[in-house]
This record gives C-alpha cells, structure tokens and sequence, in this order.
C-alpha cells in the first residue's frame, strides 16, 4: 500500500466529514463518535446524494436525499436497501490521516 497523508483527524468533525478530490472523483471521510475514519464515495447511488452531508451514526452514514442507510465498513446499504458504495483503505498514524492512493488506483473514475 501508497499512504498519502491527508490531513489532521481534527479536520473532520466529529460524527461528521470532509471531501477530498482524487483521481477516481470525490471521497468522503467520515469520522465517528469514537474517533473512527472511514473513506468512502461521496455519492449515493440512488438518487446521486452527497454523503458527506448525511448523518454519521455509529460505523454508518445516511443519506441526505432519501434516507439510505450505508455501513462504513463494508459501504453496503442496510435494511431493505440495495445499492453499494466504494470503500477505500485509510488508517490513523497518531492524529492524521492516511489513505491508501493504491486503492484509488484500482477503481475506475466515473
């Protein structure tokens, strides 16, 4: 794995994210109430909503337009839902953040 450091966990609210642009489009980082960050697509793939402005609960993001509940880990949707989003390799060294650029690499840009 290429780490790219992207900055101080503080720059993402807690329960809350920020957008990055890469190769493959826009990431959302996500960081949870425990301290946890995650990187996913920034777009929901029903209606094409921006998930870094949906509600961060526990190890999961809603979407802002219609409710779709997707898990951080897995970018699965929960519940009855069915669709899926990229989920990409980013870790913590000490407080700042770290996402994997071989991973972004290995996705096709939209």
């Amino acid at each position: 794995m290429s780490w790219i450091d992207i900055g101080h966990i503080d720059d993402i609210p807690l329960r809350g994210a920020r957008v990055v642009k890469t190769p493959v489009g826009c990431v959302a980082l996500f960081r949870t109430a425990k301290d946890e960050v995650f990187a996913a697509s920034d777009t929901c793939p029903h209606k094409g909503g921006p998930l870094s402005e949906g509600i961060v609960h526990g190890q999961s993001v809603t979407c802002p337009l219609h409710n779709w509940v997707f898990d951080l880990n897995s970018g699965q949707a929960q519940g009855a839902d069915e669709g899926q989003i990229a989920t990409y390799s980013v870790q913590l060294d000490g407080d700042r953040i770290l996402l994997d650029s071989t991973s972004l690499g290995q996705r096709s840009a939209a």
